[in-house]
């Protein structure tokens, strides 16, 4: 008896033991995740869910190595909501040597529970700027930086940096290194590399999140899916919006001449890439209906004579649903102007010049068929007393006249029926 308990004690102890060691090595894995590009949609995907991926699989810090220029308001802000609620300590590493952190990146930054930089890196630049790097004038730059400085005083304070700082890097876009980064409180360490980083951080007390146990970490890179880097490619509202007018007016195309099969698919192709590309971007749907109106318009050119009312009616629906496409706060979640027109002007001289060609179609003589004989001129080969046979447009047709006419007279189709010509004599002075 004695024996069999003793069995049982050393069996609970063997799997408390094997229970213990698995919750180390799951506690000392550390999950990096590697940034180096604007920030963007994609991006703001590829953070949260390597940080969502951390938290499920219990991991004891997120790293993110980080190299921008700066990228999105929006998106950043995504992210540093991210950071913050994040329930496993997330570093952000500014590396490798001459790497930087600059505009959105310093925000980033800023919200990490650790900040560390690599020797040759530097933070600083955030002044906001509008899309395609263009300064944003009068009011609305003073309400976006106002907005920006005051978010980011409010993370600095809340992490416990250099609030004064970031301040002066969104208004007068200073720029420091790690040296003086670290001296004026905006990041916590410097550190060689990964491997530095982590010893160093080991035994980090962190504020409301405990002590960082990183003895003999495991580190795991999480690499991008296809969907986010296919994401990070089209999640420009420019591109999105490209994309968007490339399909419809694929689609556009295919409807209006069917069979053509290459627009079509071009077209489809291209809406589901938008589409999924607005996921990201603050879409508002009165400009896509807007659009879609001036597509029906577009449409309804081809059907009713309207002496291009209708084609006006379109150009100026797409031209407002484009304006109001997006609705971001910032102006770089606003398509650019200097796409916007370039765009409206050639997608809509396109649905004018295919509804054009359409509307001809329908108005000009038939050429092929019975209807296509009606009004040619032909020869009689086998007088027509009342019927016989006439030669037109290439071939020999049974034909019937009100009066006999010999062969070799010249006649002209009035009709066909049951493919029988009904013809009459033509005045040979009268044939042009």
């Amino acid at each position: 008896m004695k024996t069999k308990l003793w069995h049982l004690v050393v069996i609970v102890l063997m799997l408390l033991g094997l229970l213990a060691a698995g919750a180390s090595a799951q506690q000392s894995e550390v999950y990096i995740i590697k940034v180096a590009d604007a920030i963007s949609p994609g991006t703001t995907e590829f953070i949260k869910s390597g940080i969502k991926t951390a938290e499920e699989r219990g991991a004891a810090a997120v790293i993110i190595e980080l190299d921008t220029p700066g990228g999105l308001a929006e998106s950043m802000r995504l992210i540093v909501q991210r950071i913050l609620s994040s329930r496993v300590p997330v570093v952000v590493f500014v590396s490798p040597s001459g790497a930087r952190a600059a505009s959105a990146g310093v925000m980033i930054t800023m919200a990490a529970d650790v900040a560390a930089m690599a020797p040759g890196t530097n933070i600083g630049a955030a002044h906001p700027v509008g899309a395609g790097g263009k300064e944003i004038d009068g009011k609305m730059s003073e309400k976006v930086v106002n907005d920006m400085v005051a978010q980011a005083k409010s993370v600095a304070e809340k992490q416990g940096r250099n609030a004064d700082w970031v301040k002066d890097a969104i208004r007068e876009s200073v720029s420091i290194t790690e040296t003086e980064a670290l001296e004026q409180n905006v990041i916590d360490l410097i550190a060689e590399d990964i491997d530095d980083l982590i010893g160093q951080l080991n035994g980090r007390q962190l504020k409301d999140k405990g002590v960082l146990n990183l003895a003999d970490a495991k580190k795991v890179v999480l690499e991008e899916t296809l969907r986010t880097k296919i994401l990070k490619t089209i999640s420009n509202p420019n591109i999105a919006y490209i994309l968007m007018m490339i399909g419809l007016a694929g689609l556009y195309f295919e409807l209006s001449h069917p069979g053509a099969i290459f627009p079509g698919v071009i077209g489809g192709i291209a809406l589901v890439l938008a589409f999924f590309a607005m996921q990201t971007l603050p879409v508002n749907y009165a400009g896509i209906l807007l659009i879609v109106l001036a597509i029906i318009f577009f449409i309804m050119e081809m059907k009713i004579t309207s002496y291009g009312l209708l084609s006006v009616a379109g150009i100026v629906s797409l031209l407002l649903g484009s304006l109001m496409l997006f609705e971001g706060s910032t102006p770089d979640l606003k398509v650019s102007l200097r796409v916007l027109l370039p765009t409206v002007i050639l997608i809509s001289g396109f649905f004018v010049a295919v509804a054009s060609l359409v509307f001809r179609a329908q108005l000009s003589k038939p050429t092929t068929g019975s209807m296509g004989l009606v009004g040619e001129i032909g020869v009689v080969k086998k007088a027509l007393t009342p019927e016989g046979k006439v030669f037109v447009h290439g071939e020999l047709w049974n034909a019937r006249a009100k009066e006999p006419l010999d062969e070799d007279a010249k006649v002209r189709v009035v009709k066909v029926v049951n493919l029988i010509l009904e013809v009459e004599p033509v005045d040979e002075g009268a044939i042009a």
